[in-house]
């Protein structure tokens, strides 16, 4: 006992000197230091500066929700839902796989549209060849033709006839805020027809065996339990990634 005790004091006495010697010695580690100062306005730059950074903290916060109305990426998750419920693996591939995979898809897809962006809106933006409204309206022009290209017309009429205004004589005269919820509606309908297909083979092969087992008098068990090996099978003969997301990818005009 007193063995140890003796250890501990030689050792909280050691701990102790270099702690003591450490702190005498000046190499002290400086802490950042983070300051906001907020002051009225001298000069209108100044307004203008700080409404500038509030436009652009508005826009980063919508980022995701841009992200998804504007691009392809409605499409892809809505399809890939129904896929994952048409197959009736549950929790097999998990949302958040579903969700990764589209989005990568999405990048692939809006990759023409991203590098227009970053050509005319954020290269001379970031060179101050350009102010930032003028980047905005830039940067907003190839979503635009992504989502024209992409957006039926009587979806816009529709958005046209309840914003009680005259049709333009063309679809480059459309405004930005009948043109986004248009083109989500025609990205909802066109992930509804695709998922609609996806769902016919599978439940084919779901009657077939629920058929094979009412005629064999097996009728306690379940016929999903027997036909989602199968369904697996026929999914993978098809090769039916590459199927449905070649097929998505194209479905884009």
């Amino acid at each position: 006992m007193k063995k140890h005790l003796t250890i501990f004091l030689i050792t909280s006495f050691v701990i102790f000197s270099a702690a003591n010697t450490f702190a005498q010695g000046n190499t002290a580690v400086p802490f950042p230091k983070i300051g906001i100062d907020i002051g009225t306005a001298d000069t209108p730059e100044d307004v203008s500066t700080t409404l500038q950074i509030l436009l652009l903290m508005t826009i980063l916060s919508l980022a995701p929700s841009i992200l998804i109305m504007t691009t392809s990426y409605l499409r892809l998750i809505i399809v890939f839902h129904f896929l994952k419920t048409a197959l009736g693996t549950q929790s097999m591939p998990p949302s958040q796989l579903l969700a990764g995979i589209a989005l990568f898809i999405t990048f692939f897809i809006m990759s023409p549209a991203l590098s227009k962006i970053n050509d005319t809106a954020l290269q001379p933006l970031m060179n101050g060849e350009i102010k930032v409204e003028e980047a905005l309206d830039k940067g907003v022009q190839p979503l635009r033709e992504f989502m024209l290209n992409n957006v039926r017309d009587e979806d816009i009429a529709l958005f046209i006839d309840m914003a009680d205004m005259e049709m333009p004589e063309t679809r480059i005269e459309l405004p930005t805020y009948i043109l986004l919820p248009a083109f989500a509606i025609s990205e909802l309908r066109a992930g509804f027809i695709i998922g609609f297909f996806i769902f016919i083979p599978f439940i084919m092969v779901d009657m077939i065996i629920a058929s094979i087992l009412l005629s064999m008098g097996m009728m306690m068990i379940p016929p999903m339990m027997i036909s989602l090996p199968f369904k697996i099978l026929l999914f993978i003969l098809i090769d039916g990634w590459s199927l449905i997301i070649g097929s998505v990818i194209r479905s884009f005009g």
